[in-house]
């Protein structure tokens, strides 16, 4: 099925988690937030959260600056 990750089109396996998209793309420990249709997914429940065929996704980490 196809996704779309912060703007750029991915192809996932049927009924993939989250969690486990964020396993492939290397991010699990990177991501701190993600919404999902523009709805936020609590960090608890990424390993639930099934992913559907032409979902949006936003992944967000929080960077210090200054």
């Amino acid at each position: 099925m196809t996704i779309i990750v912060n703007g750029q089109e991915r192809t996932i396996e049927e009924g993939a988690t989250l969690l486990e998209l964020l396993k492939k793309l290397d991010l699990e420990e990177k991501v701190m937030a993600a919404a999902v249709n523009m709805q936020i997914v609590k960090q608890d429940q990424w390993g639930e959260h099934r992913l559907n065929d032409s979902d949006k996704l936003e992944l967000l980490d929080f960077v210090g600056g200054g």
